[in-house]
């Protein structure tokens, strides 16, 4: 998958994929149909940060929650 171009699909993929490595309990609150591709440069940067780390301390987690939901639409 081409991440550098922003697409809807790439959105939706990358908020998946989020989802699924942090084990979000509460995954009706991070649907990919809530992100759009206004905010897409910002949403790969934390998808990469997201997807190379293999653990994160709950004080991590809560950031990278709330910075999602700040990239919300």
């Amino acid at each position: 998958m081409n991440l550098s171009i922003p697409s809807k699909e790439n959105v939706i993929y990358m908020v998946e994929q989020m989802k699924d490595k942090l084990r979000m309990v509460n995954v009706d609150a991070m649907k990919s149909e809530n992100f759009d591709e206004a905010n897409y440069e910002d949403l790969v940067y934390l998808y990469e940060m997201v997807m190379k780390r293999e653990t994160f301390s709950p004080s991590e987690m809560q950031a990278i929650v709330a910075e999602l939901g700040s990239l919300r639409k």
